[in-house]
Parts: C-alpha cells; structure tokens; sequence
C-alpha cells in the first residue's frame, strides 16, 4: 500500500509542475495591472499592442486564482523536495520557466501598456526580456531532456 501511495504521490508532481509554470505568467500579469498613462482615457492613448478586452473584475479573478494555484503548486512542491519525493535537481528545470513566466507577464503588461507617443518599454522588453525568455526555456529544456533520460533524474517524473 506504501508503494502504491508512493507511486501515485510521484504521478501527482508532474502536473503540479506545469501549473505551476502556467500559473506564474498570469499570477504576475495579474499583479502587475495594466499600466496605462494617467490623465487620458484609453482610447487617447497609443499602443504597441492592444491588451485583451477583459473586464477589470475577471482581471482580478485571474489573478487571483493564479496566484493561489501558483502558492499551492509551489509549495506542494517545496514540501515534496523536502521530503525527498521531489528530485531536487528538478529545480534547475522549473526555477528558469518560473523566471521566463515572470518575465512574459510583467513584459506582456509592458507591451500592452497605453502611452502617449513611442512606447519605450516595450522596445526594451522585446530587445532585451525576448530573448532572455527564449535562453530560459531554451536551458530548461535542455536539462529537462538531459534528466528525463538518466535514470537517476527520472524519480519525479513518477518512474521507481
């Protein structure tokens, strides 16, 4: 029975990991809000891209939620790390996506930001925040794939 708890307990981190890495994104685009310039409505105001027509109380819902999913799937996982169920070394694959994920939804509000003229922000984030998002990801799959195929990096993917 101890196996079998065990087993299912290894399956369960998995998925717990992907929402954590969806839920970061949104948690901080969220929390960041959108940042328009004060004293013009926003139909004045110049975009480099339009944000999503959302309305300001299913926002909020978001980003709460988000944030919750992200506190509950990181914690879970902190706790299972903790406990040795959670190969530690899977960190080295999730810390950069959660950094990349920060990144895209602090620069996602950058890019969607109203401003009046040339908006500066986003010209930064794409020259300098796209790319490194694109290293993050780029190195977590990399020592996703290089653990997934040594034997011993494949405890948290649910494998005895």
């Amino acid at each position: 029975m101890a196996t079998n708890t065990r087993t299912s307990r290894h399956s369960q981190l998995l998925p717990t990991a992907a929402v954590l890495t969806l839920a970061v994104p949104l948690a901080v685009w969220g929390l960041v809000g959108q940042q328009n310039a004060q004293g013009l409505p926003p139909s004045e105001l110049d975009y480099s891209v339009r944000p999503w027509d959302i309305p300001a109380g299913a926002e909020n819902l978001i980003a709460a939620l988000a944030t919750l999913l992200a506190v509950g799937c990181g914690a879970l996982l902190t706790h299972a790390t903790r406990a040795g169920t959670f190969d530690r070394r899977w960190w080295q694959v999730l810390g950069p996506l959660l950094i990349a994920g920060a990144l895209a939804g602090a620069g996602w509000r950058v890019l969607t930001a109203g401003v009046i003229g040339a908006n500066i922000g986003a010209g930064a984030a794409l020259l300098l925040g796209a790319p490194l998002v694109g290293a993050l990801v780029l190195w977590s799959l990399g020592r996703g794939a290089w653990l997934a195929t040594h034997r011993s990096g494949t405890r948290a993917l649910g494998h005895a």
